[in-house]
């Protein structure tokens, strides 16, 4: 049995080949997993309504739901894109919510995951808007907002933002502050950390430990695999 890390898949729509691809990977994997470990912004949005879900995400909701069926575990790190995921994935797919990240056990490793959008300490203004968005009082406020209206607001802003960036091919790996960051996390007793977000593929090993970037999925998966005590990246 294996353990897949992935992350930055950003689906919106099940006719894109992004959303068939992840699809498609994720059946080929079921009854051969221990874990599948989500590490943030699967979603291009993502509000986690209490008796509602997007049906944009349906697919990829009753594919998660067969590999759980099939006895995967499944771990969700929450992204700048997909937070307060509300308790469809707590309670009907029994997955396991980190907010800010957090600690795995795989086969002796002390494994530290995070989505990655907080490796960068200086960033106050990012800082400060994300513990506005993901404050308990602001979830409220969003539970007022009509499903159809929050869906029409994130095709928008999508848009807007996918124009201003020049879509989501265009990333930059900020290396030293990743690598200042594992090796905070190796110095508090992890022997690996792997995140997401920045979209660009990375392994790095040094003194018996091992840092991950996982890359985005806009040219075709990309996901690292922990299998017989072994991490490999792929794409290689």
């Amino acid at each position: 049995m294996k353990d897949i890390f992935l992350a930055d898949t950003h689906l919106l729509d099940p006719r894109d080949n992004r959303y068939r691809l992840l699809l498609d990977f994720l059946d080929q994997q079921r009854g051969q997993l221990r874990s599948l470990v989500m590490l943030g912004d699967i979603f291009e949005f993502w509000l986690g309504y209490k008796h509602t879900v997007f049906s944009a995400y349906l697919p990829l909701l009753e594919c998660l739901r067969r590999l759980r069926e099939a006895g995967a575990e499944l771990v969700f790190v929450e992204g700048n894109h997909d937070f307060h995921l509300g308790p469809y994935f707590s309670e009907t797919l029994g997955c396991r919510i980190l907010p800010d990240g957090g600690a795995l056990e795989r086969d002796g490793r002390r494994i530290f995951i995070a989505h990655g959008d907080l490796v960068n300490p200086h960033d106050t203004g990012y800082l400060l808007l994300r513990r506005f968005l993901r404050h308990r009082w602001t979830r409220r406020l969003m539970m007022l907002i009509p499903p159809d209206t929050a869906w029409r607001i994130a095709l928008w802003a999508s848009h807007k933002s996918s124009r201003k960036n020049g879509g989501r091919d265009h990333h930059r790996l900020p290396r030293e502050d990743l690598l200042n960051y594992a090796r905070q996390r190796f110095a508090e007793g992890y022997d690996t950390v792997i995140t997401g977000h920045f979209h660009v593929p990375m392994l790095h090993r040094e003194n018996g430990h091992t840092l991950i970037a996982l890359g985005g999925w806009s040219k075709g998966p990309s996901y690292a695999v922990l299998e017989e005590n072994v991490f490999t990246l792929y794409p290689v």
